[in-house]
């Protein structure tokens, strides 16, 4: 299963994500952590990479891309993955498509982890409270939203056309959004087995 998992800051994507690659023993590809990886190394990616970070720009599409298809090409991704902070947006969305479908294979599954802006911002200050996150107060928390939302509203939008979208609700406690996460992962598993010949 090759799934894309999306979730605002403060949905708790982060523990649902751990959840569910132990679920299914897939590796958890978390952009992020990639280009932080890159960026370490002595190389004209990793400054190029640094440059961006350093300044506190995203990396251009193509060079996340390409770092994205390097890392696909392991022999763990093999049977899938699960992308996490990529795409942030149509653009990548649609090199990610591309790229899939140049080695014969394609996204299985978008979850949405969905939480109202109110619930996200308690959780998010309350979270700034108990780990002394000084920088986390109200108006960065609704900066990092507002980025958020302008970024992923096309992607959902995108995603849920190709017919790939389900929507979790985020409202609840973890295990019951991960008993929700579950289910729609073994329909869409059920459904790819149904189409096989």
């Amino acid at each position: 299963m090759r799934i894309v998992f999306i979730g605002p800051p403060g949905a708790g994507k982060g523990t649902q994500c751990k959840r569910l690659v132990e679920f299914l023993g897939i590796p958890h590809l978390s952009t992020g952590e990639m280009l932080r990886q890159v960026k370490k190394q002595d190389t004209a990616l990793g400054r190029w990479i640094a440059s961006y970070l350093d300044a506190g720009q995203l990396a251009p599409d193509h060079l996340v891309m390409r770092i994205v298809a390097h890392r696909l090409s392991k022999p763990d991704c093999k049977e899938g993955c699960l992308f996490d902070g990529f795409p942030r947006n149509v653009a990548q969305a649609e090199l990610l498509n591309d790229h899939l479908r140049s080695v014969g294979t394609q996204l299985d599954l978008v979850l949405d982890l969905a939480v109202v802006e109110e619930e996200l911002i308690d959780r998010l200050l309350r979270r700034a409270k108990i780990e002394s996150r000084m920088d986390d107060n109200y108006e960065t928390i609704k900066a990092r939203l507002k980025v958020f939302y302008t970024q992923t509203s096309p992607l959902l939008e995108y995603y849920r056309n190709l017919g790939l979208l389900a929507q979790v609700d985020g409202m609840q406690g973890p295990d019951q959004v991960f008993g929700q996460i579950k289910q729609a992962v073994l329909a869409r598993m059920s459904e790819r087995l149904e189409k096989r010949p």
